[in-house]
């Protein structure tokens, strides 16, 4: 083959993968919206039954927000005796939820669901005339829930970080500069973490994933009255800034998994932050010698809190969701998929024993 030949088969490849070419990590990392990408999520099962009956929930995505996320159709082909897509009334996640009866032919699902999704950033230099967030989702989102209270140690916490700030700005960057200064990626945390958020401060252990270290950030933002919540989602695409621990590398993405946050401040909106992200470029950057001190790591603290990159699906802000049908308690969060066989759940942070597979592809707008 051809010099020549290999080059084309090569940026064939990289069309068929819809994806763009990052360019180097460096010095800055400023996402502006600048126009919507389109993405088609397939999430594939095949469960072995083994003559038991299986029952399996597969989450789309549910998020729109007018200016940086869009949920779109979702799709299924199944043997399942019946399935169909569910949104749990409490906390607005939507799922493809199927169930088969005993037999010895393996369980299998396709969903593919669209979703649209744009970089995100909030100017924090001035506040602007917006209607209060309603009362109803103010409350739903400064609500403890089963892993994230919002008294005793996290309330005592939250109370020590905020000190005398003058403004829910401040408060929420304290919060924000506190856990990235704090905590640590834990590379043996499995999947993205559970997010037991007084646990880890009893413990005073503060490292984890994701799903630790942004829980920290709205535990803690909640306990200081300020309406915060945890997005679930997926990285879909490379970040444009030539990071390769903030995107996704290929599109297999059975194992790109990623929770952010936001938090509400009158005047601003929601307003997106990531400090795991920051502490993950740390971790996992090349040359992985980064400290907090790097420009690299410097230009993605200052640019994650009140902003990030659309390479990103959200999924559902879902805490404690209790799956239709199923024989085992709530889930403290809905982002990977989730089956029972016999009324046993399987493993989600096992996809080659459970079994599935998540791909994307991207669309042309």
């Amino acid at each position: 083959m051809t010099m020549k030949r290999r080059a084309v088969l090569a940026a064939g490849a990289a069309m068929a993968l819809g994806m763009a070419l990052p360019r180097p990590a460096a010095a800055r990392f400023a996402p502006e919206p600048s126009g919507w990408r389109r993405f088609e999520i397939t999430t594939r099962l095949a469960i072995p039954r083994v003559g038991k009956p299986v029952r399996a929930w597969v989450p789309v995505p549910a998020m729109t927000e007018g200016n940086w996320m869009q949920a779109g159709a979702a799709r299924w082909t199944t043997n399942a005796q019946r399935a169909g897509l569910k949104t749990d009334g409490a906390t607005g996640a939507r799922f493809v939820e199927a169930v088969w009866s005993a037999a010895d032919a393996p369980a299998e699902l396709e969903v593919t669901a669209v979703a649209s999704a744009q970089d995100r950033a909030v100017d924090l230099s001035r506040p602007q005339d917006l209607p209060p967030l309603p009362e109803a989702e103010r409350a739903r989102h400064t609500a403890p829930t089963a892993l994230i209270p919002t008294d005793g140690i996290v309330y005592e916490t939250a109370m020590d970080i905020v000190g005398d700030a003058g403004s829910d700005l401040e408060k929420a960057r304290r919060i924000y500069d506190w856990v990235v200064d704090s905590t640590e990626r834990n590379p043996r945390t499995r999947g993205c973490g559970l997010g037991d958020v007084a646990s880890m401060l009893k413990s005073g252990d503060l490292t984890g994933k994701c799903a630790d270290l942004n829980a920290l950030f709205v535990g803690l933002a909640r306990a200081a009255g300020l309406p915060a919540r945890d997005l679930y989602g997926l990285r879909v695409a490379p970040s444009a800034f030539g990071y390769k621990s903030l995107g996704a590398g290929s599109s297999d993405v059975t194992k790109a998994q990623h929770c952010r946050a936001d938090v509400y401040l009158d005047g601003f909106g929601w307003v997106p932050a990531d400090p795991a992200d920051v502490r993950k470029v740390v971790l996992e950057e090349p040359p992985k010698t980064l400290t907090l001190a790097d420009p690299a790591v410097q230009a993605v603290r200052s640019g994650l809190f009140g902003a990030w990159e659309g390479n990103w699906i959200a999924l559902n802000a879902a805490h404690d969701v209790t799956l239709p049908g199923s024989a085992n308690g709530p889930l403290p969060f809905l982002m990977y998929p989730q089956a029972e066989s016999d009324g046993r759940r399987r493993d989600e942070l096992e996809p080659s024993g459970f079994a599935y597979t998540i791909t994307v592809r991207e669309l042309g707008a």
